[in-house]
């Protein structure tokens, strides 16, 4: 939350006008990883010859990078009969594309923990939830066409940051749509519409676009309810809606939404239409079945990680 700014209790008053919302919005920090991901260790992970020592190196100046990675190699998913204490051991086990990973959730995860939250809200699940989206998203994109880079993983990453915004800037709305959620049959985003003014999906993408972030995070950010509204990369946003729901479906982390989602639902919703456009129902099956075994060690994993 910005610094000067005074947060007012708002419960039953009018939704902030938009001209108000983008003006605090321009008063809200950069987090810094969102600027800069640890730019030596992703060459490293991109680099064609990859040596674990250098990359281990690396790692070994972020603490936070330190103990996740450590966590995540230590836990039940790998099932090692001797603990890993070494981050060349924890790197053979878990290969370059969890580490990229972990690379990339980490300072996000920790710079966005700082923010100061006032209300009680379960933030391990929702980190949860991101992450797991995060995953998921990589995976069906990596299904349709090559994955080159981890936009894919950020973009499912940040998918929600409008909620975290919100939490952070207008903590007093935010309380309250929690609170209404809860006891409301009401659809999340027209509830934050009413009590704010403007979605938690229009909110991330100002917030994102503020910061210059690539307009792909930017579009994820801000459609991935209704890939069919993006006028750009409509693909990886359909990705992410998928991606997203299935996570809800499965209720891995939590949403901040808790309106239950049906199998019927998911197998609805518009993204496949964007991933499939031509009804290829063999590999929207396959696709449907790799998602199902993915979602088996996915809570092992997020334990590790968060």
């Amino acid at each position: 939350m910005s610094t000067t700014e005074t947060a007012v209790p708002r419960t039953g008053a009018a939704p902030l006008e938009r001209t108000e919302i983008a003006r605090r919005l321009g008063k809200c920090a950069l987090l810094p990883s969102l600027g800069s991901i640890n730019s030596v260790l992703r060459e490293l992970l991109n680099a064609e010859q990859r040596y674990t020592t250098q990359i281990s190196d690396v790692i070994r100046r972020d603490p936070s990078m330190t103990t996740r990675m450590l966590r995540l190699v230590n836990s039940v998913y790998y099932g090692l009969t001797t603990p890993v204490t070494s981050i060349e051991e924890a790197v053979f086990y878990l290969g370059i594309r969890q580490v990229r990973q972990i690379a990339m959730s980490t300072p996000i995860i920790e710079d966005l923990q700082k923010l100061p939250f006032q209300h009680p809200f379960p933030w391990r699940n929702f980190w949860q939830h991101c992450i797991a989206t995060a995953i998921l998203t990589r995976e069906i994109t990596g299904a349709i066409q090559p994955v080159q880079d981890e936009v894919e993983y950020v973009a499912g990453l940040l998918h929600d940051v409008g909620r975290i915004v919100m939490a952070a800037e207008f903590p007093n709305e935010f309380a309250v749509v929690c609170d209404r959620t809860e006891n409301s049959q009401q659809d999340l985003r027209e509830l934050e519409v009413a009590v704010l003014g403007m979605d938690h999906c229009e909110l991330g993408a100002i917030y994102l676009k503020h910061h210059r972030l690539p307009e792909v995070i930017v579009a994820a950010a801000e459609y991935h309810a209704e890939p069919d509204r993006a006028s750009h990369h409509g693909q990886l946003v359909a990705a992410v809606q998928l991606a997203n729901y299935l996570v809800r479906l499965n209720q891995i982390g939590h949403s901040g939404n808790p309106a239950p989602v049906t199998e019927e639902e998911w197998l609805g919703l518009s993204g496949w239409g964007i991933l499939f456009p031509r009804r290829m129902e063999a590999e929207q099956t396959l696709l449907r079945a790799n998602l199902k075994h993915s979602l088996e060690r996915l809570p092992r994993i997020l334990e590790g990680l968060i």
